[in-house]
């Protein structure tokens, strides 16, 4: 449970840090981010975590996601991971592909080779890390959220909808709803978990409600310019799900906004303040 102090940086009264450390789930070195809001001395803080997207690490979201004067306001502990391992010896880093392997782990535990060694994103995202932070930072485990872009929507959700009872709220931009159905995920969790569908819906936020998950409600940002809307991310499957379901989903098309950061910054203190309204005690 030890860690490792990259940088300190003070911002809007509190601190913002990056750390590393060796990870039992991965088998690396992992680095990730925290933003702790000014607090009294001895408070415990709710937790709102971030998946970020292909390609990213935790750097995207702390240099760009504009969050930490809400979070400041709102009292929110804000914490970044990784997307995947990295590492000289980790297999999985194809020559110019860019959604799969190195920054594409999607939050899953990887049982293919020679994947299986280290890709083990679900497990350091939702056991690993969290007693991690609950050791080391004024966390407090019962009141935690979750958030994140694209594939680290994808992850938010799922994480949520498995874990109901840990995860007051869930929200995501751009999220991919339904991994089994695009060519991101079908890539991702083929080349993952192997040719078996039926182990994929466990990874597959529209198949988990198909299949019985339920959350009381989610909120989901989709900006109407995004490249990327009609192949890969499909919003409207989640909508159709949600409804069958008795899910109440906020889904809020957004017109000229694109799959960036320039999206995500805008609509984050939204977001941050619908966790917060979710993690009062």
């Amino acid at each position: 449970m030890t860690m490792q102090t990259v940088s300190l940086n003070r911002c809007f009264a509190g601190t913002q840090g990056v750390y590393k450390h060796a990870s039992t789930a991965t088998g690396t070195e992992m680095t990730f981010s925290v933003y702790v809001p000014p607090h009294p001395d001895g408070a415990k803080l709710p937790v709102v975590w971030y998946l970020s997207g292909l390609t990213c690490t935790h750097a995207n979201v702390t240099e760009k996601g504009e969050f930490r004067a809400a979070c400041a306001e709102l009292g929110l502990i804000f914490v970044a991971p990784d997307t995947s391992p990295r590492g000289a010896d980790v297999p999985g880093d194809p020559q110019n592909v860019y959604d799969f392997g190195l920054g594409a782990g999607f939050y899953v535990d990887a049982t293919r080779e020679p994947f299986a060694r280290h890709y083990q994103m679900w497990s350091y995202v939702t056991e690993e890390l969290p007693q991690l932070i609950c050791a080391n930072f004024p966390a407090d485990a019962s009141r935690q959220s979750i958030m994140g872009h694209s594939m680290g929507g994808h992850g938010a959700l799922t994480a949520a909808l498995r874990h109901p009872d840990r995860y007051r709220a869930a929200s995501a931009f751009a999220p991919i709803v339904a991994p089994s159905q695009v060519p991101w995920g079908i890539k991702a969790l083929g080349g993952y978990l192997g040719d078996d569908k039926a182990a994929w819906r466990k990874h597959d936020a529209v198949a988990l409600i198909e299949d019985g998950a339920r959350v009381p409600e989610l909120l989901v940002d989709q900006g109407e310019a995004d490249n990327f809307l009609s192949e890969q991310l499909k919003p409207e499957l989640l909508q159709l799900a949600c409804n069958a379901a008795g899910i109440a989903l906020t889904l809020r098309r957004q017109p000229g906004y694109d799959h960036s950061y320039y999206f995500i910054s805008t609509f984050m203190a939204d977001h941050l303040r619908w966790h917060a309204a979710r993690l009062k005690a």
